[in-house]
Parts: C-alpha cells; sequence; structure tokens
C-alpha cells in the first residue's frame, strides 16, 4: 500500500496541538513501539551516511497486536521523500517474532516509543505524536490509494491542511522518526 504522508514536529505545546484537533473525530490514544532493525551484511537495511533509511523492516507492538512491516521509501530527483510502499502484516507473538528476526541475522537499528493522538478526517489520518527523546510531532496520512501522478498534488493537499490548522511547525523533515533517532546518535549508526 502506498503511504503518502507529512510529518513535521510541532512547536506548540502539547495542550494547545490538542486542542486544535479537537474539532475532528477523536480515535483515541495508542502507546506503541516501533523495532526497527538492519543486517550489517546487507546494505538496503542500514542507513546512509546522513542517516537515511531508503528501506526498513520494523516490528510494531501496538497495544495487543503486533506487525511486522516492510517500507520501500521512494524519492523525486532532489532527494525528497514522495512516499513509501508499505507491506504491513499482523503476527501473533512479538518475543517470538524477535528471536526469529535474530536468528535471521537482523540487529536492532532503533527503537522508538511514542504516544499517538489519533483523529480522522473523511481525507487523513491526523496522529499528534509525543515520541520519547524527539519531541511532539504531527502527521498527516492520505487515507486510500493515490496513483503515481497524482502524489505531489496529494502531498500538497497535505501542506495546505497543515497549514490550515495554524500549528506553529516546523518545515517538513524530509525524514521519519528512525532518521530522526539516527541522526540524533541514539541509534546502532
Amino acid at each position: 500500500m502506498k503511504e503518502i504522508e507529512i510529518l513535521v514536529k510541532v512547536l506548540d505545546n502539547k495542550q494547545k496541538a490538542l486542542s486544535v484537533l479537537d474539532s475532528y473525530k477523536k480515535v483515541g490514544i495508542k502507546k506503541i513501539t516501533d523495532t526497527y532493525f538492519f543486517n550489517s551484511e546487507r546494505n538496503e537495511l542500514q542507513p546512509d551516511q546522513s542517516g537515511r533509511l531508503t528501506r526498513c523492516l520494523r516490528l510494531r507492538k501496538k497495544e495487543n497486536k503486533n506487525f511486522l512491516a516492510y517500507k520501500i521509501d521512494y524519492f523525486n530527483e532532489k532527494g525528497v521523500w514522495l512516499y513509501s510502499d508499505e507491506h504491513e502484516t499482523e503476527v501473533a507473538d512479538f518475543e517470538t517474532m524477535m528471536v526469529i528476526l535474530r536468528h535471521l541475522g537482523l540487529e536492532i537499528l532503533v527503537e522508538i516509543k511514542n504516544k499517538k493522538h489519533i483523529y480522522l478526517t473523511d481525507k487523513y489520518e491526523i496522529v499528534l505524536e509525543e515520541v520519547e527523546n524527539l519531541g511532539l510531532f504531527l502527521e498527516v496520512e492520505c487515507l486510500g490509494q493515490v496513483e503515481d501522478d497524482k502524489v505531489l498534488d496529494v502531498k500538497n493537499e497535505i501542506w495546505k491542511f497543515i497549514k490550515s490548522l495554524k500549528m506553529v511547525t516546523e518545515e517538513e523533515s524530509n525524514a521519519g522518526k528512525p532518521e530522526l533517532m539516527i541522526r540524533k546518535g541514539l541509534g546502532k549508526f
């Protein structure tokens, strides 16, 4: 599935950001731990010199469920992230999956713990994330399928939506949370 979203660091405080989002349908609050893996013998799961990942393997613990995902990122000619192909499936046992991944030669690259405040509109999933060691972020993801030639249009629409929220944010980070953790020296590389 094509994942089209924008992630920005929120400079407003949490209470102000939550009050802005209160006008949308609240799904709830979820605590999530994402564990990203790499293999020292396979370049595709390793970050480049700048900490950028172009492919990643993630094991997610989300409340009482667990998910394994493989993501492939796509960038424009200037190196700006456009979208990811994300292939995700539920796994029954987190600890058993960890053992399997270790037996396959994978090591933990970085672990991300966050608390997600989730809201919905007809078009977007809106998530205010409290990310341990990184801070407060807003992620707005397009719901539904998008044709390749419409990706930039959808990203522009997401930007307009974010700006309409009137939150104080940084510009798009052009990096996911794993890259931000690595760049901060909190990962294996």
